[in-house]
């Protein structure tokens, strides 16, 4: 039976964290974001009053539902329910996963086969034929994911204005499926040139390959990304089919579960763009989850810009094995495209996020000449940092924190896990004896030298795209980034800085502020400039058309459509996107609106235009949104100012000082923190260097100005 007050609070071993609300929930519907990540994966419910609870479970990298169920299990105990009574008050569960990212990055996807227009099989093996890293002589050529004997011509061509040049030849496409069936393939990409101009071809032969393959899993480059550029489609589609069937039976797995633990409601997954689509089109277009989980916590920096945090933020997510750091400039998170994961192209439309192989997990080790290096090896959720007593034996950054007296090995989650300080000090002394230092001096570098790496990383998000970070606040969040935020501020020149209560499960939070997003394009390949204004009417009604109807098949609610193009100067190789949401398209002379935004898009980008040049289309984008109801946070009450709770003695670059420990949750609205100073709550530790001057706000996060030019550090 479900007990009368819906909020209680569970014990230490569920690993909760609670934001009461004013009042019990009416009605107890909950609405639950779940993120994994390569330590630990959180899961957030909202409750019908705003009230917040946070529960955490260790991942399971075999399968990653297991740990969604348990994270599951976990809030329903805070909670004070049983599973099947949580699950059937919950209207809306949105899920992070990085199920194809683990599958691009450890080369673990399926077995695939690539049908192509004959004569055209190594177009994904040359590439643009560029190397990653020009000047390396000794590169190796990058391992294509279909082996060449898998990708098979057949006979068949179009036209680039999708006429028929030749007739898909039956007689082909049946010995080339007869191969695949032979090799015993799990997904066929099918990429024939041309066909986001006319698709037929590709969707005869894949209604061919599926009545001879049934369980194979098949994508067609047309429908994935019709656009031109054939290696960017071939290589698009072929990571579709790799990771498509490991995505797909993962999410059929964790519907099964939940619909047997009393499930009803929709599941919905996050994608790279920061919309959310549900499980089925997730499942069909798996290439979309390769940066799942990175764009929850997009998705809440968004959201907290909206609710006062400030326009221009940086987001800075330190979890157990990475970082990933991502611009929100003017309130909208920056997208982009052509972004490649474990090596292989992905031209999906995505959110612009820099990930970094630098976390708590983060093994510390001797490079070359015998320096200290950090990452971007990983002690990950098995074995775990060495103070996890699971085995693990080699330092971490983690490690290296509890030996600074950073953290409380008595209340790391809760107190749900003690942490083993003589474990880390062992495994930190064994790194100093080599390098011929203190422990102390040992675990201080490792502090530095991590916090250095992520200065740099905001550094390749912000500088190397023409931004100052200068002007931009730094939202700290993941399990580890408080210890590291005012650090890399001052590296960056930042004055302030940001970390919420709900750090640790930012990422599941902001899964819940985002909304049903579906996109869409057309190549438009006109010589001589522009189309006429006729043509560009229809062509983005016809897409908007579609993205509406679309969209009403997923959800009955208000949709809006947001309009860009790819375009160029005549004589450029690459494209710039245009936002088109000022352009008024009833109006006279649509093309030279058009043109118009792009040469005031491109001075913006690169400080200069050229009116006199010709202006390209290269392809039309439209993004469909189905906005979905949002449930109001509650903020924090007013209260009396609450004194330390404990003091702990830290190392700092000073010296060692005895600090005072605040409790996150326990300070009062305005309050204000001076540093040196710890501010703990049970999933999330922030380090007030001297200097810092932290204030509590109403709304749920600790703000920080950090002092300029670095001082008091």
């Amino acid at each position: 039976m479900t007990p009368p007050d819906c909020l209680a609070a569970g014990g230490p071993d569920h690993m909760p964290e609670r934001i009461p609300g004013r009042g019990r929930p009416a009605g107890c519907a909950y609405r639950i974001g779940i993120d994994v990540g390569g330590t630990f994966t959180d899961v957030v419910g909202i409750a019908a009053d705003g009230s917040q609870t946070l529960a955490k479970a260790a991942s399971t990298p075999g399968d990653q539902s297991e740990g969604v169920i348990q994270g599951l299990r976990n809030l329903a105990a805070a909670l004070q329910l049983t599973l099947g009574e949580l699950l059937q008050q919950t209207l809306r569960i949105v899920h992070g996963t990085t199920v194809a990212t683990n599958a691009l990055l450890e080369r673990k996807g399926a077995r695939i086969g690539l049908l192509t227009t004959e004569g055209h099989r190594d177009v994904i093996e040359m590439r643009e034929g560029l190397k990653p890293e020009r000047y390396d002589l000794r590169l190796p050529a990058p391992e294509p994911l279909v082996p060449r004997r898998l990708r098979l011509g057949v006979r068949e061509r179009l036209r680039p204005d999708g006429r028929e040049e030749l007739p898909l030849d039956p007689v082909s496409l049946d010995a080339a499926i007869a191969r695949l069936r032979a090799e015993g393939v799990e997904g066929v990409a099918i990429g024939f040139l041309h066909s986001w101009a006319a698709p037929e071809h590709e969707h005869a032969a894949a209604a061919a390959v599926a009545a001879a393959l049934p369980d194979a899993f098949v994508t067609c480059s047309a429908d994935v990304l019709p656009q031109i550029k054939e290696f960017e489609r071939f290589s698009t589609a072929a990571v579709n089919a790799y990771v498509g069937p490991v995505v797909s039976r993962y999410l059929g797995r964790l519907a099964g579960r939940l619909e047997e633990a009393g499930y009803r409601g929709p599941l919905f997954v996050i994608l790279s763009h920061g919309g959310v689509a549900p499980v089925a089109e997730a499942a069909r277009l798996a290439v979309g989850t390769a940066l799942s989980g990175p764009a929850g916590g997009v998705a809440a920096a968004v959201a907290l810009a909206e609710q006062g945090l400030g326009q221009d933020l940086v987001t800075f997510d330190m979890g157990g094995t990475s970082t990933d750091i991502a611009l929100v400039a003017g309130g909208e998170a920056t997208l982009g495209r052509g972004r490649s994961v474990g090596g292989e192209r992905i031209a999906l439309e995505s959110l612009d996020i820099v990930t970094l192989g630098a976390g708590g997990g983060s093994i510390a080790h001797l490079g070359p000449g015998g320096t200290l290096q950090v990452g971007p090896r990983s002690a990950g959720a098995v074995p775990g940092p060495a103070c996890y007593g699971q085995g693990g034996t080699e330092p971490t950054v983690t490690d290296a924190n509890l030996v600074l007296g950073y953290l409380d090995a008595g209340n790391f989650l809760g107190g749900a896990r003690r942490l083993d300080r003589a474990a880390a000090e062992r495994a930190v002394a064994g790194l100093a004896g080599r390098l011929g230092i203190t422990p102390e001096a040992c675990a201080s570098g490792i502090h530095d030298l991590v916090n250095a790496r992520m200065a740099d990383g905001v550094r390749l998000a912000t500088v190397r795209r023409g931004v100052d970070p200068r002007d931009f606040a730094l939202l700290a969040f993941g399990g580890a980034a408080g210890l590291h935020a005012t650090a890399v501020a001052r590296e960056l020149g930042l004055r302030r800085a940001a970390v919420p209560l709900f750090a640790a499960g930012l990422s599941a939070w902001g899964m819940l502020h985002t909304d049903l997003r579906y996109e869409l394009s057309r190549s438009v390949v006109t010589p001589g400039g522009l189309p006429p204004d006729a043509e560009l009417r229809a062509l983005f009604d016809g897409l908007e058309a579609e993205g509406r109807a679309r969209m009403a098949g997923w959800h009955g609610g208000e949709v809006a459509a947001r309009r860009a193009a790819d375009m160029r100067y005549g004589e450029q190789v690459f494209e710039i996107a245009v936002p088109l949401d000022e352009i008024d398209w009833q109006g006279a002379d649509l093309a030279g609106q058009i043109r118009a935004a792009f040469h005031a898009r491109h001075r913006a980008l690169f400080t200069y235009d050229l009116p006199e040049e010709e202006v390209v289309l290269v392809n039309a984008r439209l993004a469909a949104t189905g906005v979905l109801p949002r449930q109001a946070v509650a903020g924090r009450e007013g209260g009396s100012e609450a004194a330390p709770a404990a003091t702990r003695r830290i190392r700092l670059a000073k010296g060692a000082v005895t600090a005072p420990v605040h409790r996150f949750e326990t300070l009062a609205p305005g309050q204000a923190v001076a540093g040196p100073a710890i501010v703990e709550s049970d999933t999330t530790t922030v380090l007030l260097r001297p200097g810092d001057a932290a204030r509590m706000d109403a709304r749920g996060w600790l703000e920080i100005a950090v002092p300029a030019d670095g001082a008091g550090a």
